[in-house]
């Protein structure tokens, strides 16, 4: 039985190791192809994750690469040289300059001096004009009345005495009157002490009737002289009081007069108008002379005095300077701003000066400093050098090119710090056609 099931599993197991054995051949061949694509694609990716490494790494690692090992001795990278600069064509230029008389004819050179100069100090504030307080005048009648006629408009210039505006003034005839009628009074009490003394001397009347008549002559004397003033000052002229005999002389018209010569700043009066005594009707300034206010600043209190020069101009007259005179610095600081008010006196023959006008107002005081200057002119750029060109002593037509170092600017000169020494010559006009000469004829750099 076993012998049976022996043959009976082998002749089943035949047909299956048949098949085996016709596959067999087949699979390892596939293997093989799947193999091969895989390492392909391997090393594609090898190389791919090499070239992406190769383009971050300097980003990652700030640039630096290992240096590749040689055989031989190889430089190690250095770092980049930055190039130089192309040196300036002025530092190859010659140092002097030879021109030909008819060269420097044609250049207008001129010369000047190195001189030495106090140092000063500039302060420089806004102001605005104002009228001089001391020579504005407000006009005001001594009498009342009504205003019957205006002489002058606002602006007007106008001389002392000329009549401003006229007033008719009951008040005028009354004082008039009233000293015609004391005037009257006093002639009889002269007649009445006349003919008292007459009888004195005859023994008709006693001497204490003369004397109580002589007072009342006296007293009626001194109100007649107080009418008389009174009259002057109301504005009757000395003439017309003595001339004043007869009640047809009275007169009810009053002119007022201008009090000084200047220009009318302000005007109250008009036709008709009632005024009243010591109303204002007028103002008579005169502009000769004005004042610009200012801000001093706390700083400037040790250089700017009472007494001190000041220098003032205007956008509205480019070319005008008038020169002035510290009058007045308020002894109070505005806490807020903390300047002080100060007053500067400025003559103004001309009446430019309106008042209002914005200005500018510079000081300028002397220093302990001692400086060396050259005027502008003499000083040229030549590259990142500043020079002056000095003629020659022992060659006319010969020019040496110096370099300086300057300063700050004062005003028209250049302060020299170094370079030059007083006493030297330097060119000014012309300097510009020497320093044009001079890069001409300097060779070109390689």
């Amino acid at each position: 039985m076993e012998l049976q099931s022996d043959v009976r599993e082998e002749s089943t197991m035949e047909p299956q190791s048949d098949v085996v054995r016709e596959s067999a051949p087949a699979r390892p061949q596939r293997h093989r192809v799947l193999r091969r694509l895989a390492w392909g694609v391997g090393a594609l990716g090898l190389i791919a994750v090499g070239a992406v490494g190769a383009l971050l790494a300097p980003h990652y690692l700030g640039g630096v690469l290992p240096v590749p090992v040689a055989t031989a001795p190889t430089p190690s990278p250095a770092e980049p040289q930055v190039p130089e600069p192309p040196a300036a064509s002025t530092a190859t230029a010659p140092a002097e300059v030879v021109l030909s008389p008819e060269a420097v004819a044609r250049a207008g050179v001129k010369t000047a001096k190195v001189e030495v100069v106090d140092a000063q100090t500039a302060i420089q504030l806004p102001g605005t004009v104002m009228a001089d307080a001391y020579r504005e005048v407000k006009v005001v009648p001594i009498v009342g009345g009504i205003v019957t006629k205006v002489h002058v408009e606002l602006g007007t210039t106008v001389k002392r005495g000329a009549p401003l505006a006229t007033l008719f003034s009951p008040e005028l005839a009354e004082a008039q009157t009233k000293y015609l009628s004391m005037q009257a009074m006093l002639v009889a009490d002269h007649q009445k002490l006349q003919r008292t003394q007459q009888l004195v001397e005859i023994g008709a009347t006693s001497r204490q009737e003369l004397e109580d008549i002589t007072a009342v002559h006296a007293s009626h004397a001194t109100e007649v002289e107080a009418a008389r003033q009174r009259l002057l000052l109301l504005g009757l002229s000395r003439v017309h009081v003595e001339a004043l005999k007869h009640p047809s002389q009275v007169v009810s018209d009053i002119s007022v007069p201008a009090p000084i010569a200047g220009v009318i700043t302000n005007r109250m009066a008009n036709l008709g108008q009632v005024v009243s005594m010591g109303q204002e009707l007028f103002v008579v300034t005169d502009l000769s002379q004005v004042w610009a206010i200012g801000d001093l600043y706390e700083q400037d209190f040790q250089t700017v005095h009472v007494g001190s020069d000041a220098a003032m101009t205007t956008p509205a007259y480019p070319g005008l300077t008038l020169r002035g005179r510290v009058s007045y610095i308020d002894p109070r600081v505005d806490p807020q701003t903390r300047t002080a008010k100060i007053r500067v006196e400025v003559p103004n023959p001309q009446g430019q000066m309106r008042l209002g006008m914005y200005v500018t107002v510079a000081f300028t005081t002397r220093g302990g400093e001692r400086l060396v200057v050259v005027p502008r002119a003499a000083v040229q750029i030549v590259g990142e050098r500043q020079v002056v060109f000095l003629p020659a002593p022992d060659e006319e037509g010969k020019f040496i090119a110096r370099t300086v170092q300057v300063g700050p600017a004062h005003g028209e000169l250049a302060t020299m710090r170094s370079g030059v020494e007083p006493g030297e010559t330097v060119v000014t006009e012309g300097s510009f056609f020497l320093r044009a000469e001079m890069l001409r004829n300097a060779p070109a750099s390689s």
